[in-house]
């Protein structure tokens, strides 16, 4: 995009705003999103409905990802939620990469604060983990608030991951190398989808994490440091928080809200936790992957510090997130291989 000199120039020009940002480690086409996210007005939801911030999000990830060169098979199915049926779609390499029957699997939840998000939003994403990964990917889509508050969400994901368990050799799955995962709000619903499953016959062979909301307190230090500047801020997550528990009375250390606050993780299954930088949830991360390897839970902390939260959906426009997703999926795959 910045090829020429009198556009490298205009590049520095923009990014002199963010100057200090990039002095601390964060990656400079991050950097000159948020430049140009702040001139358009378009770094916050909050004073949207939800059907409107649901329709911003789509057009938003529309503009910064792009569809992988590899193909992939994409069929729609419908799961059991604790419901009724909810839409999914399962993701297969194609091509020369094709799957033998029985390959690793992994049931996939995905962000949007609870509020947003959908089948849609996810589906480079979900190509790239079937892709890099070797794996099949099933995206589940939970019930969403402010329509479903609480803890329709968390109901929901439980009972569609054990529904796909039950049946994960109809979709070409070992049920034993069948792992559950999402970002933020998706990593979220998997913690606590892997801790309510762990008693199971089937249960998780992997959690993977991806920038995971864990800590509904929202107290940690990176709230502070993080939480205004860098695409999720404090003030949209408590527009998140609000619709998510729809005005009911909740606990916010009730483990099914806030898994960190788990009185005992142990049993957990293995789990990949995938941090960025400068991210508010950056520390709750963190911690969450702690407090599971000190439970002697097999738990790796994928680190990406010049990244923020969301990263995995700006691939098309951000090398350091193209890079980082892919390490992440092919590590997910390695680790349910």
């Amino acid at each position: 995009m910045f090829r020429s000199e009198r556009a490298a120039g205009l590049r520095r020009l923009l990014l002199r705003g963010r100057a200090t940002d990039v002095a601390e480690g964060l990656d400079p086409d991050i950097a000159l999103m948020l430049v140009l996210a702040g001139a358009t007005g378009n770094g916050e939801l909050t004073a949207a409905t939800p059907d409107k911030a649901r329709r911003h999000m789509l057009e938003g990830i529309r503009l910064s990802e792009e569809m992988p060169e590899e193909p992939v098979d994409v069929r729609d199915v419908e799961v059991t939620g604790a419901a009724g049926l909810l839409p999914a779609r399962l993701y297969e390499p194609a091509g020369d990469a094709r799957l033998e029957r029985g390959s690793r699997g992994l049931v996939f939840i995905h962000g949007g604060g609870w509020v947003t998000g959908d089948l849609e939003t996810h589906d480079t994403l979900c190509r790239r983990l079937a892709i890099h990964g070797r794996m099949r990917v099933l995206a589940v889509c939970p019930r969403l608030a402010p329509e479903h508050p609480f803890p329709a969400a968390v109901l929901d994901s439980i009972a569609a991951f054990r529904d796909v368990a039950a049946r994960a050799e109809s979709f070409g799955i070992d049920p034993k190398r069948l792992g559950i995962g999402g970002d933020s709000a998706g990593g979220n619903l998997s913690a606590v989808t892997g801790l309510a499953t762990r008693g199971d016959a089937r249960k998780p062979a992997l959690t993977l994490l991806i920038y995971p909301a864990t800590d509904a307190t929202r107290t940690r230090q990176s709230h502070t440091t993080r939480g205004d500047g860098y695409l999720l801020t404090r003030e949209t997550m408590a527009w998140y928080m609000d619709h998510y528990l729809g005005g009911a009375d909740v606990s916010r250390i009730d483990p099914r809200l806030s898994p960190l606050w788990e009185k005992d993780v142990s049993g957990a299954p293995p789990a990949i936790v995938v941090v960025a930088g400068f991210d508010p949830l950056v520390d709750e991360g963190v911690a969450y992957a702690e407090r599971l390897q000190d439970a002697g839970v097999p738990t790796e902390l994928m680190r990406f510090e010049s990244l923020p939260h969301g990263f995995a959906l700006m691939t098309g426009i951000v090398p350091a997130a193209m890079d980082a997703t892919v390490a992440l999926a092919k590590r997910a795959g390695a680790t349910l291989g």
